[in-house]
């Protein structure tokens, strides 16, 4: 049980509630907080010209609402904004953008009815998830659009995802006997107004890039145990000279990967013999290619960039994000823009360019392995065939290769890619969601791409029969993946076999502990 309203909501927090399906309780206090906003607005709002209650939306607030009209006014707001087209988001990405809507409102500066929270909670903890679009929302006066659909199932209407089928909201409703929610005040506004869908699927985005980065280390540790690297350019000596925490993380990392490797060399057993000091040509590479000897000077940054974002993600998490805010402490409403996505926008974008990044390393490190004229110790595409008749890895390259270069052409960043609309009162806007949904697209890319760098790393194994000289975590890695993709010889379709080294790579939650 995770309770919300209890201090700061964690990654792992909601990382539980995703992926462990733990459930939600309210903080008692709270909840109480949340009553006690919800009848400060109500009492605050008689006779006063409040945004939002008793007047029009963005352009159209310069028209007063009657009061016999003031409920219907936010009916007809979340009616009119389910307005999204394109794919439906998963369920786990709609469960997200709940549980950060609702940790939102639990901070009792929104105005909203208890009844919200209960409703929240309970379709949270029962996996019943509205059915959102991908496309709609500009992320300025939030994520609109998507919210629209998340507040027309809380009404009744609309469609909800339930046991991986589409229904009517009202049929689920009435199998569970519960009670679509009645408005209050304003709680079709602070449904709409916040950046929850940008941040929910964000939060997801952090805890999957997490992944990436370790599956990427151990692959790149691998690696060098196949070309029998030197160990120099993972060292505590080389890499504490640069003052980078995420390249001395990465460093470690490799350092705990290897320990044990029986491939790894020592520079100064080799190079450094003076028997060697007279030849003219050296048939072993003085140094690696980058892929293989600036991993950490590569992966460095990505480390920084997935902390970053993971500070700036938790924090919107756990902010008020919309409009106007309800201040029943200093007794006040303040009009504002914590709506606006840009934290969110910025940190996603620069998540996408640094996983793109880490899918570019993994296509170099498998090219170099695919490329006998290069690695000369491995046949071309590691064919463990017959060359010529059978092709090894060589189909599946172009796979990883094209994924790449989508990822390259992905990482245009939304955030300098406003474009005013809503009548110019949204004149410079986030495309939040927008930057979120393209991450997670990048991401979903990279375990592709990974993917198949671990399928050839598992056949380059083979080929060189040297399993047993791996260290205990590549080999522990190398054992658990042949059960999924056995060695291949003969060509066969290699569709299925990607699916579900994909599958592993994103479900396995054993290398993040490993290398942490």
């Amino acid at each position: 049980m995770i309770f919300v309203g209890h201090g700061m909501l964690s990654l792992d927090d909601f990382s539980e509630l995703i992926y462990k399906q733990k459930e939600i309780a309210l903080d008692k206090t709270a909840l109480n907080n949340v009553e006690v906003n919800f009848k400060f607005l109500k009492k605050f709002s008689s006779n006063k010209l409040i945004y939002g209650i008793n007047t029009g939306f963005g352009p159209m607030a310069q028209y007063k609402v009657s009061e016999e009209n003031m409920l219907q006014l936010q009916y007809n707001l979340i009616r009119s904004h389910a307005s999204g087209s394109g794919k439906l988001i998963p369920a786990f990405l709609a469960k997200a953008l709940m549980i950060a809507r609702l940790n939102s409102l639990m901070l009792a500066h929104s105005g909203v009815h208890t009844e919200v929270v209960e409703l929240l909670k309970e379709l949270i903890n029962k996996n019943i998830n509205p059915c959102i679009y991908e496309h709609g929302g500009v992320g300025a006066s939030g994520d609109l659009v998507q919210l629209a659909h998340l507040g027309l199932m809380l009404i009744g209407e609309g469609e909800v995802l339930f046991e991986g089928e589409v229904h009517p909201a009202i049929e689920i409703f009435n199998r569970f006997g519960i009670k679509p929610l009645s408005i209050h005040i304003r709680e079709g506004l602070a449904l709409l107004n916040g950046t929850s869908a940008m941040t929910g699927i964000g939060m997801i985005n952090i805890i999957l890039a997490k992944k990436l980065l370790s599956w990427s280390v151990l692959f790149s540790a691998m690696v060098n145990e196949i070309v029998e690297a030197y160990d120099d350019h993972y060292s505590l000596e080389l890499n504490r000279v640069k003052l980078h925490k995420g390249q001395n993380e990465i460093g470690a990392m490799m350092r705990d990967i290897l320990i044990d490797s029986k491939m790894i060399r020592d520079r100064s057993e080799h190079l450094y013999d003076p028997a060697n000091q007279d030849q003219e040509f050296f048939e072993d590479k003085v140094q690696e290619y980058y892929s293989l000897r600036c991993v950490t000077q590569v992966l460095g940054p990505i480390y920084d960039t997935i902390e970053q974002a993971e500070n700036v993600l938790v924090n919107e998490l756990n902010s008020v994000n919309d409009n106007p805010v309800i201040d029943h402490e200093n007794q006040n409403i303040y009009h504002g823009g914590n709506f606006h996505g840009d934290y969110v926008s910025l940190e996603m974008d620069k998540l996408k360019i640094a996983i793109t990044k880490l899918s570019m390393l993994s296509e170099r490190q498998l090219n170099y392995l695919l490329n006998n004229k290069l690695n000369q110790k491995l046949p071309p595409f590691v064919n463990l065939g017959i060359l010529g008749l059978n092709f090894g890895m060589q189909g599946m390259q172009f796979t990883a290769t094209s994924t790449v270069a989508e990822n390259q052409s992905l990482s245009f960043p939304m955030y300098v890619h406003s474009i005013p609309n809503n009548n110019d009162n949204q004149d410079i806007v986030s495309m939040g969601c927008n930057a979120a949904l393209m991450t997670k697209r990048v991401i979903d890319n990279s375990f592709e791409v990974l993917a198949i760098q671990l399928m050839t790393i598992l056949q380059s194994i083979d080929y060189l029969e040297c399993r047993d000289r791996l260290s205990s975590v590549s080999r522990a890695l190398y054992d658990e993946a042949r059960e999924i993709f056995p060695k291949f010889i003969e060509d066969l379709p290699k569709y299925k076999d990607l699916r579900s080294v994909k599958e592993f790579l994103v479900g396995s939650a054993q290398i993040v502990a490993a290398t942490q």
